[in-house]
C-alpha cells in the first residue's frame, strides 16, 4: 500500500535536490571533528567501569536524526507529485462492415496458412486500429449470413471473426448476397460515413440477389464499397476431398476484377489485389488511413502533491532529535 502511495512520483520543483549535495559534507564536517574530540580525550590505562556504556554507542544517533530531517525537508520542498492524464474523446466514427468470402475456394493455400486465415488475422488487426468505430461482420459463399452486427465492441467483433471458418454455409461465391446484407447492416446507421469492406477470391455464380443490384442499393444508400481479390496468379494448390481422402490440387485462381473494380469504382470506393499476406496486409493498412475518423481527444492533467508524508517523516526525525538531544544525553552542570 505504501508503495503504490509514491508510484510514479515526479518532483515539480527539482532545482531543490541540489541541496542533497550538503548532506555528504555535513556528515564529513562531523566525523573529522567528532575524530579530534576524541583523539584530544585523555583515557586512563584502568579502563572506567561503564566507558563503554549506550549512551556512548548511541551518541551519533540525534546527528543521524537532523540529516534524515533535512533529507526529507528538502525532498518535500521539490514538492513531489504524481500526474494524471484523463482523455475525453469527442466526434463521430465510421461504421464498417467486413464481409468476408468463406467458399471453399478459400482454403487454397496460395496465402499464408490459407486465404481464408490470411483474411481473418488482417481483418483482426484491422479491428484493432479502429478504436471508435462500430462494426460488424458479413460472411457469404453461397449465401450470405450476418456474423456480428454492428457493434463497438471489440472484443465480441474478434471472438466472431476468430469462429469463421470454411464449411458454415452453402459452397458456392455470392457476391450480390454478400454485398446486399452488408448494406442492409448499415441502412439504419446515422452516421454519416457507412463504409463495406468485400473480400472474396472468386467470380459470382449464386444467390438470390445480382452483384449490380446490390451495387446500386449501395449507391442509393450512400454506402462506399472497397473490394478486395485475394489469390495469386495462375494456379494455386487447394485441398480438395476426393474418394481417397484430401489430397492437395492446383486450381485455377479466377477473380472477376472487372466486377469489383465496377463496385467499387461507382459507390466511391476503391479495388485491390491481394497477391499475397504482405499485400493483403498492406491494403487494409491502406484503407485504414483513407478512412479516417472525425474524433477529438482532449487531455486533462491533473497533479497530486505527495509532500506531506515527507514534512511528516522531516517533523519526527526533528523531533526524536530533540528528545535524545534534551533528554536522554542532556548535559547536567
Amino acid at each position: 500500500m505504501i508503495f503504490d502511495y509514491f508510484q510514479n512520483i515526479e518532483f515539480s520543483q527539482p532545482y531543490f535536490l541540489v541541496l542533497l549535495a550538503l548532506l555528504p559534507v555535513l556528515i564529513y564536517w562531523y566525523a573529522r571533528n567528532n575524530r579530534r574530540r576524541s583523539a584530544s580525550v585523555v583515557v586512563s590505562t584502568i579502563a572506567a567501569p561503564g566507558l563503554d556504556s549506550w549512551k556512548a554507542t548511541m551518541r551519533h544517533v540525534p546527528f543521524v536524526c537532523r540529516m534524515l530531517c533535512m533529507g526529507f525537508i528538502i525532498a518535500a520542498l521539490a514538492n513531489p507529485q504524481t500526474k494524471n492524464d484523463e482523455q475525453h474523446t469527442e466526434g463521430e466514427g465510421i461504421d464498417i462492415v467486413l464481409c468476408l468470402d468463406v467458399s471453399g475456394s478459400m482454403t487454397a493455400q496460395d496465402l499464408t496458412p490459407n486465404r481464408l486465415e490470411a483474411a481473418k488475422n488482417v481483418a483482426i488487426d484491422f479491428v484493432n486500429r479502429r478504436a471508435t468505430d462500430r462494426i460488424g461482420v458479413v460472411i457469404f459463399s453461397g449465401e450470405s449470413f450476418t456474423q456480428c452486427p454492428l457493434t463497438t465492441d471489440h472484443a465480441v467483433v474478434i471472438a466472431a471473426i476468430q469462429n469463421i471458418h470454411n464449411g458454415l454455409l452453402e459452397d458456392g461465391t455470392a457476391i450480390g448476397s454478400g454485398l446486399g446484407t452488408s448494406v442492409d447492416r448499415l441502412r439504419s446507421s446515422k452516421t454519416t460515413s457507412r463504409i463495406v469492406v468485400l473480400l472474396t477470391d472468386g467470380e459470382n455464380n449464386g444467390g438470390l440477389i445480382d452483384p449490380k443490384t446490390a451495387k446500386e442499393i449501395a449507391k442509393a444508400f450512400g454506402v462506399k464499397v472497397y473490394t478486395i481479390g485475394v489469390g495469386t496468379e495462375g494456379l494455386a494448390p487447394q485441398p480438395v476431398q476426393t474418394p481417397l481422402g484430401v489430397e492437395m490440387q492446383s486450381v485455377k485462381v479466377s477473380i472477376d476484377e472487372k466486377l469489383l473494380k465496377e463496385i467499387a469504382g461507382e459507390t466511391g470506393g476503391k479495388y485491390f489485389r491481394a497477391k499475397d499476406n504482405a499485400g493483403l496486409d498492406s491494403i487494409y493498412s491502406t484503407i485504414d488511413v483513407l478512412e479516417k475518423s472525425k474524433i477529438e481527444i482532449n487531455t486533462t492533467t491533473r497533479f497530486t502533491d505527495k509532500f506531506i508524508p515527507f514534512a511528516i517523516t522531516a517533523a519526527f526525525f526533528l523531533l526524536a532529535e530533540m528528545l535524545f538531544r534534551y533528554l536522554v544525553f542532556r548535559k547536567f552542570p
